[in-house]
């Protein structure tokens, strides 16, 4: 059998845990990825690559694949911009929805996808309720067997106890850092820091776009895909004209660039997306319509422009198929892990979960195909 030779990069979201999580993370979900199919797949150790990334290797044995994998990464300046104290985490998300009730366009993102308007509000709300409920309601009920002032101390020091394990659980400190975060990008973009690094990851693209690769893949996930389209602009510019190769896919996955695109003041943003509506290049979404953080059927190039070269595919990876009803998220407290199944194997196999697209013999093409014809 000929060797199927595959480069995949990936950029991920807004997450301070960097390369070791997400390479245990798909190491597990290939051992899960082989039970299934009966495939042999091995997942090296990770290794040092060039600029600013972490390379392991993942072959098939059974399949004859071979994919060089490559993280790029900013873990690290996601640490230096992570809020740990939740007092000034506080203080700068009261700036953050000030700021998104005056530029975001709010009516317009709820045409789009009404879930995420929630994901977007619900957390300031439960910043202020659960705390405020959890001092009230033992504070009114204790205050009928002693002094109300002493209830009301209790009833503060019970909120204190229990606010951040409950608000954690509801995932608001990290909706929270997330909202803050895009606020400062779109009022004044990604920062001389995170622009040098979309420029290595841009040049590294386009170094090894045209090597001795079967198919090329550019995966990202939830705000990734924000900055992916920034890193297809500047592939584009580096390409000088040059049409990108056929074998080439940017794939997104939990897509979220809404969050910034519809900032009227992300003027920097909107100019990138404008810049990619001639481009010709491969663009396939995978969102699903119950991830309340994802923009499911969201063009992102039409966010901006009427116009688009671009052959783009918008998809639900329909996780419900491939789930068992026990083991499928639901609620509040699942949400968070639900954004993340994007990046893993269900009960049964998909023909493009994240495992099967980049460790699999198919294409995206292929197994797209394949996908469409599953009833």
């Amino acid at each position: 059998m000929q060797k199927f030779k595959r480069k995949v990069f990936y950029l991920g979201g807004f997450d301070p845990r960097g390369v070791r999580f997400y390479h245990q993370l798909y190491r597990e979900q290939a051992e899960r990825y082989a039970r299934l199919s009966g495939e042999q797949v091995e997942v090296s150790a990770r290794r040092s690559g060039p600029a600013s990334s972490a390379i392991w290797t993942v072959t098939n044995h059974s399949a004859g694949v071979e994919t060089d994998y490559e993280f790029l990464r900013w873990e690290d300046l996601v640490g230096k911009v992570w809020i740990r104290n939740p007092l000034l985490l506080a203080w700068r998300s009261v700036a953050t929805y000030f700021a998104h009730a005056r530029h975001m366009q709010f009516l317009r993102m709820r045409k789009l996808r009404p879930g995420p308007v929630i994901t977007i509000l619900y957390p300031p709300l439960l910043a202020i309720l659960i705390p405020l409920a959890l001092t009230l309601i033992p504070a009114l009920l204790l205050s009928f067997l002693m002094p109300f002032w002493a209830a009301a101390l209790i009833g503060i020091g019970i909120s204190v106890l229990l606010s951040g394990r409950l608000l954690n659980k509801l995932i608001v400190p990290w909706l929270l850092r997330f909202m803050y975060y895009n606020h400062s990008v779109a009022a004044r973009g990604p920062g001389e820091e995170m622009n040098a690094r979309l420029d290595q990851f841009a040049a590294r693209i386009v170094q090894e776009m045209d090597g001795p690769w079967d198919e090329v893949i550019f995966a990202s996930h939830s705000n990734g895909t924000i900055y992916a389209m920034s890193v297809l602009r500047r592939i584009l510019e580096l390409r000088e004209g040059k049409p990108l190769p056929d074998h080439f896919t940017a794939l997104t996955l939990g897509q979220v660039v809404p969050v910034v695109a519809l900032r009227r003041d992300a003027r920097w943003y909107h100019a990138d997306l404008k810049a990619l509506d001639e481009g010709q290049f491969r663009l396939v979404d995978l969102s699903a319509p119950p991830d309340g953080a994802a923009y499911y059927d969201v063009h992102p190039i039409r966010l901006v422009s009427d116009r688009c070269a671009a052959r783009v595919d918008l998809l639900s990876p329909r996780f419900h198929l491939f789930y068992d009803p026990e083991n499928y998220h639901s609620g509040w407290s699942n949400k968070y892990e639900a954004h993340f199944d994007y990046l893993r194997v269900g009960d049964r196999l998909s023909p493009i979960d994240y495992v099967s697209l980049t460790a699999g013999r198919r294409t995206i093409d292929q197994a797209i195909t394949a996908f469409r014809a599953i009833a």
